[in-house]
């Protein structure tokens, strides 16, 4: 989930492939070379044993040790021409997120940073045989006023499509949820490729980008502010995209993103309807307790992440691609891709479904130090 800053990534496992690749042409490489050196000798065995006068006898040697040579040779040169090495497994980003090179990360992520708390940290990957079918989530209730959008506004990390949080016209209830909770934002996190993009995953998968639309807890606190330090703050859906057909609610969004091109950009946008980003299935999903994914990563976020993706077209990932986490004035231009945080430990929390695909029970509610 976004708020402030970015997150570059970029898998750096070509260097390991190169040394093996090459290590493993010098080994088969070594064994042509002492084919050949055995060849040699070979003949010169011939040579010498001719001019010994025993000619027949090396006649039916070399007829004999000459085709064998010659057929090790063959078989070697074709090992070494269709020789592959491959990886075990391909490279999940949840797996190899440890290896991408320090110096092309966002400063953000480079050195240390407090996590408070720590043990609810997101985004995770959502494993469906774990999760846990809980009888006694209800299906989500969102009422959005189309009126209350106010602004976009590249922040350097995502672009964010701001609403007017002052009153309950934009709200969220139901679920897991047992307060209201006001809308106040929603951004995207993509990768750099339709290959990833998603901050969560479900059984490793990875999706092109995630919809995130963030609400603070109108109930319990007076402001964002407040809500984002506290326990049962916020609370965040969170969609899948995947590259498809064309989505025309998002195409009314995609048109306005090159006017907020660079950093600290901001443009007017109003009267959009978040509610046309969500999928048409609503009911099923699945929920944790988690954290923001971007500093100050505060463990306020009560996740409800949609099971049903979306499409979108690879043209308006595209425009996404587009922006740039730096501002006009630096001369170093930098795209803005691959804006998400690496996967964190589950750390024995439960994600439960509003659905049952296995009929997996929840435990009781006393049971559930974070059940809101």
């Amino acid at each position: 989930m976004c708020v402030v800053f970015p997150d570059f990534r970029k898998p750096v496992g070509g260097y390991g492939r190169r040394r093996r690749r090459e290590a493993s042409r010098y080994i088969v490489f070594s064994r042509l070379a002492n084919f050949r050196r055995v060849e040699k000798l070979t003949a010169r065995l011939v040579t010498v044993c001719r001019e010994a006068g025993n000619s027949v006898k090396m006649v039916t040697f070399s007829a004999l040790v000459r085709p064998l040579a010659s057929h090790i040779h063959r078989q070697l040169a074709r090992q070494a021409r269709s020789h592959r090495i491959s990886p075990v497994r391909g490279c999940n980003l949840t797996a190899c997120s440890s290896k991408y090179v320090l110096s092309q990360m966002h400063p953000m992520w480079q050195g240390p940073l407090a996590v408070p708390g720590g043990d609810r940290q997101s985004p995770i990957d959502i494993v469906v045989r774990k999760s846990i079918y809980d009888l006694k989530l209800k299906p989500l209730v969102t009422k959005y006023d189309p009126h209350t959008c106010q602004q976009i506004w590249n922040n350097g990390y995502s672009f964010l499509v701001e609403y007017d949080d002052t009153t309950d016209k934009s709200t969220l209830q139901g679920g897991p949820l047992e307060d209201k909770f006001r809308l106040c934002q929603f951004h995207f996190h993509w990768g750099e490729t339709n290959a990833w993009g998603s901050e969560h995953t479900v059984d490793k998968k990875l999706f092109p980008a995630e919809l995130h639309l963030v609400h603070w807890n109108s109930d319990k606190y007076s402001l964002f502010e407040e809500a984002v330090m506290e326990d049962n703050g916020l609370a965040v859906i969170g969609v899948f995209l995947k590259v498809g057909k064309r989505h025309e609610g998002l195409q009314k969004l995609v048109d306005a993103l090159p006017a907020i091109r660079h950093k600290d950009s901001v443009v007017e946008f109003n009267r959009f309807d978040p509610g046309c980003l969500l999928p048409t299935n609503t009911d099923d999903y699945w929920t944790y307790h988690g954290s923001l994914t971007t500093p100050p990563l505060t463990e306020s976020v009560t996740w409800i992440i949609m099971k049903q993706h979306i499409e979108v077209s690879h043209d308006q990932l595209a425009v996404f691609r587009s922006l740039l986490f730096t501002s006009a004035e630096e001369d170093m231009q930098k795209s803005m891709v691959n804006n998400f945080r690496v996967q964190q430990p589950l750390q024995g929390r439960a994600v439960r479904s509003s659905f049952s695909p296995f009929l997996k029970e929840a435990p009781s509610a006393e049971g559930d130090k974070h059940n809101h």
